[in-house]
């Protein structure tokens, strides 16, 4: 997708941020930020705004020497996703909430309780520090899981999951993980592969993260081989190109994601809550809405 200029100021908010959380150094701080002006000046250069932002880390990184400034805020965040871990699989389980509304044109179990998987993994997408800071997951959790969906090709996935005999998952955020066991588990397919990233960026999930969150217990988890804070292709390895190319389903988790492959080509079912005007703007939606639609062609629902 196209990078939108309102971008770039948050960029460069968002190494700003991870500066601070590396190093107490304002000198180092003020070295990364003449770093960053720089690069953003070339911005034209970049397919995406994930594209932009691996590299801007790479400059935090360097500078002040910290591999992984976002450590302690994934710990934490999957630590507070586990404790509620038990809350979400009960949600699943309440055959009294149907928030589907014409999204679901057979009106079975089945049908009700895959939307409400679905939005179980979408409702993880609030866990993301990168834009929404101290959220306190408990206090909001029951509000943002009866949200429905604005946008909801629920129908279109049942049928394609019918004949599917690969899915892929493509990961977000580090506490989102707990969130997505509970999809994958209710799916219980032993064909589905869960893709991350493969270096820190941000708190976006990596394999040890993944695993701290369970999700390799039930599912095949993999790195994507991207540096960024998306499957951006071009930076994926040959191993994650073929399985996104031959898996049935393909499901991509969250804004980086959707901003990394919303023109890749083949049909992907996006999942995720917009958390920024510009998002909202293009998926014709409102701040703050949960989505769950196919496009992978650079139009929501092609």
């Amino acid at each position: 997708m196209k990078m939108f200029l309102d971008c770039l100021p948050c960029v460069l908010n968002q190494i700003l941020d991870a500066s601070r959380m590396s190093s107490a150094d304002e000198r180092l701080h003020a070295e990364i930020l003449k770093e960053g002006f720089a690069l953003l000046a070339r911005y034209e250069e970049y397919h995406s705004s994930p594209d932009l932002v691996a590299d801007m880390h790479k400059i935090v990184k360097r500078v002040t020497g910290v591999a992984d400034p976002y450590a302690q805020t994934k710990a934490r965040d999957i630590k507070a996703a586990l404790e509620v871990y038990p809350a979400l699989t009960a949600f699943l389980d309440d055959d009294s909430i149907d928030l589907t509304g014409e999204a679901c044109s057979e009106a079975d179990l089945g049908c009700i309780k895959m939307y409400r998987a679905l939005k179980i993994a979408v409702t993880g997408n609030i866990l993301d520090s990168a834009i929404m800071k101290d959220i306190d997951l408990a206090r909001s959790l029951d509000e943002e899981l009866k949200r429905p969906f604005v946008l909801c090709d629920l129908s279109l996935f049942l049928e394609k999951l019918r004949s599917a005999k690969t899915i892929l998952i493509i990961a977000d955020n580090a506490g989102e993980a707990v969130f997505d066991r509970v999809l994958i588990e209710y799916l219980g397919r032993e064909d589905l592969v869960y893709a991350v990233r493969d270096v820190p960026i941000i708190n976006d999930l990596t394999i040890e993260d993944a695993r701290a969150a369970g999700v390799d217990r039930c599912a095949c988890v993999i790195s994507c081989g991207s540096d960024a804070p998306g499957a951006i292709l071009s930076r994926c390895d040959e191993e994650f190109r073929a399985i996104f190319d031959r898996a049935d389903i393909v499901i991509s988790k969250g804004q980086g994601n959707f901003e990394a492959l919303s023109d890749c080509g083949r049909d992907v079912f996006f999942l995720l809550k917009a958390k920024c005007a510009m998002i909202a703007k293009r998926l014709d939606v409102r701040i703050g809405d949960y989505v769950f639609f196919r496009g992978g062609h650079d139009e929501p629902g092609t």
